[in-house]
C-alpha cells in the first residue's frame, strides 16, 4: 500500500473513532441519536465510559497517522495496526452475538460492520508488510 493511502486510512479511522468517543463521554445521546440509535437513559453514563475506549483507539491510530507522516518505524505501526485490531474485533464480535440475542438493536450492526472492516484491512495489511512498504 502506498504511503498516502496508508496515512488517509489511518487519518480517517483516528479521526472518526476520537470524535465519537469524545462525543460519547460529552454528550452520549446525541451522539447516538447521531448513530440512529436509541438506549434506556439510565446507560448514558456506561456509554460515556465506553467513549473513553474508543477515543483512546482513535489517539491510537492517530499516533500511527503520525508515524507514518514521521517515516517512523514500521514495527511501531505495526503494533498499533495489532492491538487496535484485537480490540475492534473483540467489539463486533460482541455485538454481533448481542444483536444475535436480541439484547442491541439492529442499528449496531454499522460498528460491527466498521470495526470487522478495519480488522480485516490491517490483517491483510499486516500479513503483506504494508507498514514496511511505505516506509521505503
Amino acid at each position: 500500500m502506498n504511503l498516502p493511502i496508508l496515512l488517509g486510512y489511518q487519518l480517517l479511522i483516528g479521526l472518526s473513532d476520537a470524535v465519537t468517543g469524545a462525543l460519547l463521554i460529552i454528550a452520549p445521546e446525541f451522539t447516538l441519536r447521531l448513530m440512529g440509535l436509541h438506549v434506556p437513559t439510565d446507560s448514558l453514563p456506561f456509554l460515556s465510559f465506553i467513549g473513553a475506549f474508543v477515543l483512546s483507539v482513535g489517539l491510537a491510530c492517530l499516533y500511527g497517522a503520525l508515524v507514518i507522516a514521521h517515516r517512523g518505524s514500521p514495527c511501531k505501526l505495526e503494533v498499533v495496526w495489532l492491538l487496535t485490531a484485537i480490540t475492534r474485533g473483540s467489539v463486533a464480535i460482541f455485538l454481533v452475538t448481542q444483536i444475535l440475542a436480541q439484547n442491541l438493536q439492529a442499528g449496531w450492526l454499522t460498528v460491527a460492520i466498521t470495526d470487522g472492516a478495519c480488522v480485516l484491512i490491517q490483517a491483510v495489511g499486516l500479513r503483506n508488510g504494508w507498514a514496511a512498504h511505505a516506509a521505503r
